[in-house]
């Protein structure tokens, strides 16, 4: 219920009735072998927040880890922080009027600026009608903020993260892509689809990094 309704929006007072709709940030993603150490984009406030959202948003249960265990907070920093965050492939010259949602990203802040605009307004909203920042704040008072831009944003990052090639940094040990029994990238795996109908395949996924 959480990701159908997201939570709070932030982007700042001209954007907040923008429609967007956020290129796919997986390839944007700066990948590498193993999850560098400490945070690339986020301040320490900032990374208690996405830290706090994605455990929320991605609780642990019997069949995956939460969502930092995923490293999605990963994910998402290393997009940020990469051309992506940027804006390196969006057109940011204006000018801005709302757009529909076919019409892709419209607003005049690179992916990055909306994160961080987002999070500032995120906390402070919450310590206004909470008396606590949002990593602060329980689950049932987080369930209670309204949608706006920002989490139509962080909702996809989050399903991106969840569901990437590890070597994007999410999806941490290939956790996801075990739980719903995909592959990954070999394309060997045609023979199986009638001999799995209806039927749960397992198999030991296959990513990028273990391809060189």
């Amino acid at each position: 219920e959480f990701l159908k309704s997201a939570v709070v929006g932030g982007a700042a007072a001209a954007t907040a009735t923008a429609s967007i709709g956020l290129p796919q940030t997986v390839q944007a993603a700066q990948p590498a072998g193993a999850p560098a150490a400490g945070y690339t984009f986020f301040n320490p406030d900032e990374a208690a927040f996405i830290e706090s959202l994605v455990d929320h948003m991605i609780p642990a249960d019997e069949l995956t880890g939460k969502g930092t265990d995923l490293g999605i907070n990963t994910f998402i920093d290393r997009a940020l922080a990469g051309s992506w965050g940027k804006g390196d492939r969006l057109y940011m010259q204006g000018p801005w009027k709302q757009g529909t949602p076919s019409q892709g990203y419209q607003l005049p802040l690179t992916p990055a600026d909306l994160y961080r605009a987002g999070i500032a307004a995120t906390n402070r909203y919450c310590a206004k009608t909470y008396g606590k920042v949002f990593d602060q704040i329980g689950a049932d008072q987080r369930q209670e903020l309204p949608a706006r831009v920002f989490f139509t944003a962080l909702y996809q990052n989050v399903i991106e993260g969840m569901f990437s090639d590890p070597i994007y940094g999410g999806n941490k040990n290939k956790a996801a892509w075990k739980m719903i029994g995909f592959p990954g990238v070999l394309e060997a795996h045609q023979r199986n689809i009638l001999n799995f109908k209806n039927k749960k395949f397992t198999v030991e996924p296959t990513g990028i990094a273990d391809m060189s």
